[in-house]
């Protein structure tokens, strides 16, 4: 009977621990706006993830990557699976983590060749 609910006790903790919330991974107070272009697309939950390359003033490209909402909050933005791809060049404003890493939890994506401007389902709240 206690292997079961260590069990029922683990299923319930480990998905909890698994997702995050934006103040504990990002910092509002230092916003961030990225354009590059696409190298991977994960569509999946909790949270969609792109990789874009940056380069920087001297021409040296580094990998972002760009945390968004669920798929799910996606869709009701206007986003589908093939809205951003390999290739694609997009801008992208958002938030830098706070551990100093390559990750942004993105606010806007815009899409370079077409202008198209989406909100990204991001987990920040704002006073604005």
């Amino acid at each position: 009977m206690k292997s079961f609910a260590l069990l029922l006790m683990l299923a319930v903790v480990i998905p909890l621990a698994a997702h995050h919330s934006f103040s504990a991974e990002y910092d509002s107070n230092k916003p961030v706006t990225l354009k590059g272009v696409v190298t991977k697309v994960e569509w999946m939950n909790p949270h969609v993830y792109f990789y874009i390359d940056v380069e920087d003033e001297h021409g040296k490209a580094f990998s972002w990557a760009c945390e968004m909402g669920p798929p799910a909050g996606l869709q009701r933005s206007g986003w589908t699976k093939n809205t951003i791809k390999f290739g694609d060049e997009v801008t992208v404003n958002g938030s830098l983590a706070k551990d100093g890493s390559k990750q942004v939890n993105a606010r806007t994506v815009t899409m370079t060749l077409t202008g198209k401007r989406l909100g990204a389902a991001s987990s920040e709240t704002t006073n604005q």
